[in-house]
């Protein structure tokens, strides 16, 4: 008797004992796919976001005295809140904007997207060092082809040296 006889034959009967009258082939059955919203990017905290305002019924006037028939003229609905303004952006003595390293790199991917052929996906940029900082940008497997990501990559030292005039790394 064959190994994958008797490998049949053992599942088989792990499978009726654990399962029931179930085949294996029946426990290998992916579960059924749960339909799921689609996910949603992570803002990166500069966006101005106004927290939603509750619907709330007018009020309705005790006093009938002005109108007997008890229809109330249409009250003006309340006006929204104000966005609060943003957060004051912390500045260095010479004017440069400080910010974190994240929204720099987010700067410099920005610069880039403006160029010709650059991907929509499969690009990060990383930056690092302290007061004369840089950046870094890195290709996922198949994004571009070398010759652009090449030229990607000889562009990136003048985006660095334009956004360093106005920015500055937060640590």
């Amino acid at each position: 008797m064959s190994d994958d006889v008797k490998d049949a034959g053992l599942v088989a009967m792990i499978s009726s004992i654990l399962g029931g009258n179930r085949r294996a082939a029946d426990s290998l059955a992916p579960p059924p796919l749960i339909e799921a919203p689609p996910p949603t990017a992570p803002t990166n905290g500069f966006e101005l976001v106004e927290p939603p305002v509750p619907d709330i019924p007018p009020a309705k006037p005790e006093n009938k005295s002005e109108n007997e028939s008890g229809d109330a003229p249409d009250a003006v609905p309340a006006a929204p809140k104000p966005a609060e303004p943003p957060a004051k952006v912390a500045t260095t003595a010479d004017g440069k904007r400080l910010l974190p390293a994240e929204a720099i790199a987010d700067l410099v991917l920005g610069e880039l997207r403006k160029l010709e052929n650059f991907p929509a996906t499969g690009a990060s940029v990383t930056v690092y060092g302290y007061r004369h900082w840089n950046a870094m940008i890195t290709f996922a497997p198949f994004s571009t082809n070398f010759r652009d990501a090449t030229r990607f990559r000889q562009a990136m030292p003048d985006i660095v040296f334009k956004l360093r005039r106005f920015v500055e790394l937060e640590i």
